[in-house]
């Protein structure tokens, strides 16, 4: 009996001195556009890693590193342009080597699904039957910095001026368009495939009117899990990352971009 007491005061010790197995966290910064995908993506990723739990935070690029830049625990980032990453690169507040372009999209514009508006050109939407158009917020938003810099090369972005609502992000333009509260709104193709049911294409502005968009991901500087980021953007990169970013609508990224 008293080897028996002996042996479970050994054993509680033994546990109570092992080593606690606890979760890594990786925290991924996201631009909203990429939200399905990456989720998707995500699930794969944690199936393959044991342990690791992912934390979701999606946005406007520009908000997102705005966030970064005032010290917010984030892992990786992935951004709608190369804008945001450029100023945080200049700031060395992510780890250059480990950046890379992973995925293109399109900008396009949509109106509602029962919409009867003829639109097939961007300067349709000056004329007085059009009436509210939503972009995202060019001073955080890239999906509404590329509407400006189409919208200016066609000399309309002024014009336009009265009927511009702004949104925080892109996903929030596709709601406007979907709930029939303004007539037509910029976002990506990529948007308006996953709001298929309540918005349809007008028309896409012209390629040379506004820069490529380049999603480009990073390691943030002050990351607890770099290995684990790494391993993330690498997943981007691979066959099963291209294949999923290709489902829902992404296109390769062009070479020697980054």
């Amino acid at each position: 009996m008293r080897f028996v007491k002996m042996l479970a005061l050994a054993l509680a010790a033994l546990l109570l001195g092992a080593p606690v197995v606890r979760a890594q966290d990786v925290t991924l910064s996201v631009a909203i556009s990429l939200k399905d995908a990456i989720e998707e993506l995500g699930r794969g990723f944690t199936a393959a890693h044991p342990g690791v739990v992912l934390r979701y935070n999606f946005g406007a690029s520009g908000d997102l590193q705005k966030q970064i830049e005032a010290g917010a625990p984030v892992d990786v980032f992935l951004s709608a342009a190369q804008r945001q990453m450029d100023e945080l690169e200049k700031q060395s507040l992510i780890v250059t080597a480990t950046r890379r372009a992973f995925a293109r999209n399109v900008l396009t514009v949509v109106k509602p699904a029962d919409s009867r508006l003829d639109l097939v050109k961007a300067v349709d939407l000056v004329e007085a039957r059009v009436g509210k158009i939503a972009v995202g917020n060019p001073k955080s938003v890239p999906a509404g910095q590329y509407a400006e810099e189409s919208l200016r090369k066609l000399d309309l972005w002024d014009r336009l001026q009265p009927k511009l609502v702004f949104a925080e992000n892109v996903r929030q333009v596709l709601d406007y368009v979907a709930r029939g509260e303004v007539d037509a709104g910029f976002v990506y193709t990529t948007d308006a495939a996953t709001r298929a049911q309540g918005v349809k294409e007008a028309f896409r502005p012209p390629d040379d009117t506004y820069r490529p968009v380049i999603y480009p991901g990073a390691v943030v500087a002050a990351s607890k899990q770099p290995a684990l980021g790494r391993a993330f953007l690498d997943l981007l990169e691979s066959p099963q990352g291209r294949a999923v970013l290709g489902r829902f609508g992404f296109q390769p990224p062009p070479a020697g971009a980054r």
